[in-house]
C-alpha cells in the first residue's frame, strides 16, 4: 500500500513540472504595428503576464498582456526585442528581425 502512495506522489510531482510551457508569437500587421500573442502549451491564458519591449538595452514598454493574452504596439525603427515573462523558466525573447507579416 505504501509503495502505491509514493509512486502516485512521484507521478503527480513529475506531471506538474511539465504542466505547461510558455508560448509567444509575434507578427507584423503590415500597418506599422506589431501584435504579440502569448499563452501556455496546456491552453491556459497568459492574460496579465508581464510583457516588455527593449531596445538598445533600455525598456521602451513595460506592461502586461491583455485579457485576450495579446498586445499590439507601434513598430520601432531600429532592432528591438520583446520579452514574455511569466516567471522562472517561462521567459521568451523574440527579436524584431524574426517578426514577419
Amino acid at each position: 500500500m505504501m509503495k502505491k502512495i509514493i509512486i502516485g506522489l512521484a507521478l503527480v510531482s513529475t506531471t506538474s513540472l511539465f504542466a505547461h510551457t510558455a508560448i509567444m508569437s509575434c507578427f507584423d500587421n503590415g500597418d506599422d504595428t506589431i501584435t504579440c500573442e502569448g499563452g501556455f502549451s496546456d491552453g491556459s491564458s497568459a492574460s496579465g503576464v508581464k510583457f516588455t519591449l527593449e531596445q538598445k538595452g533600455q525598456v521602451v514598454l513595460d506592461t502586461r498582456l491583455s485579457e485576450d493574452s495579446d498586445i499590439t504596439f507601434d513598430k520601432l525603427r531600429d532592432e528591438y526585442t520583446v520579452v514574455f515573462s511569466a516567471g522562472e523558466g517561462h521567459k521568451i525573447y523574440v527579436n524584431s528581425s524574426d517578426i514577419t507579416e
